[in-house]
């Protein structure tokens, strides 16, 4: 008698867990996970408030209409970390695994030590004279970091490529792997890959990006982005996930490689940026700076971005 009951109540589970399936319709546009509802391929679009407080401020850069620019991006970045908040405190009554609330938490957490530095860095990119409607459109090979301190700059739209590195070394590359992003190369053979690009190009001076211009150049990573991480299991082209952009529009940020910057942190080390093909998906925000690889070597999942100024 207990086998048929105990039976009849797995049918009973089973049957439930079932239907409760077939109401939920996998999102083809998720790629997060799965059954996804939240799709955000691209950040947000400004509200019209702030787009006609730029207006404003580039029609007429006064500090009073600076201060009310400004005023507005801080409304709108506290919008959003109560929005986090309370996003934290629903998870600490739904999630079933500690792991999704720890996630939320570092996020939250993030935004209230980086407020500040955030708000001002979205009033760098507002106020650059470069600021264009359709500006992250733009396929040149170089984009221009918009906020960066500097003499225009602008970085690299992909990571260099084997293809590109091979016109550096004069090796052939391996047929198939042209536009893999190259790897195994330390800061130093980076650092003589810009000096080679700048003998061949007296206009302009050539470098590894600062941790700071990479975050101004990724910006926010998009929470449902295409990217390789744990999509691909290998490296993959550079220019395979295009629609998904970083805020000077350049591609391939976030996953298949860690890139390089010059930052240094921890002696003998420089900070990565952006995560790999075998990361986790939380150690590829842009905001994470929790990794550091050794100047001296060459990693096979790191890469680099090259950064271009005037001279």
């Amino acid at each position: 008698m207990n086998k048929v009951i105990t039976a009849f109540i797995a049918a009973a589970l089973t049957l439930g867990a079932f239907a409760q399936g077939r109401n939920r319709r996998p999102n083809p546009d998720a790629k997060l996970h799965r059954f996804s509802t939240t799709v955000e391929k691209e950040r947000p679009q400004l509200n019209q408030e702030t787009r006609d407080l730029i207006a404003a401020y580039r029609r007429n850069p006064t500090e009073e209409n600076r201060t009310a620019l400004r005023k507005q991006v801080a409304a709108n970045y506290d919008a959003v970390v109560a929005r986090k908040k309370a996003k934290l405190e629903e998870l600490k009554r739904t999630a079933r695994h500690q792991s999704k609330i720890d996630e939320m938490q570092v996020i939250v957490d993030e935004m209230l030590r980086d407020r500040e530095q955030r708000i001002d860095a979205s009033m760098a990119r507002f106020t650059d004279s470069r600021f264009r409607p359709g500006l992250r459109n733009r396929t040149d090979a170089y984009l221009p970091v918009l906020g960066a301190k500097g003499n225009n700059v602008s970085i690299g739209r992909t990571p260099v490529t084997e293809a590109e590195w091979a016109k550096f070394t004069g090796k052939p590359v391996a047929p198939g792997k042209e536009r893999l992003p190259v790897t195994n190369v330390s800061i130093q053979d980076a650092e003589k890959f810009c000096e080679w690009l700048a003998k061949n190009d007296p206009s302009h001076a050539y470098r590894l990006p600062t941790e700071a211009e990479w975050e101004l150049a990724a910006g926010h990573m998009p929470k449902d982005a295409d990217f390789n991480c744990g999509a691909d299991g290998v490296i993959s082209s550079v220019d395979k996930y295009t629609n998904t952009k970083g805020a000077c529009g350049g591609i391939d940020f976030w996953g298949n490689c860690w890139e390089w910057t010059s930052t240094k942190r921890g002696g003998s080390g420089c900070a990565v940026k952006g995560g790999a093909f075998d990361s986790k998906r939380t150690e590829c925000r842009t905001e994470a700076r929790m990794e550091t690889r050794k100047a001296a070597s060459g990693y096979p999942n790191v890469t680099f971005r090259v950064v271009r100024e005037d001279r």
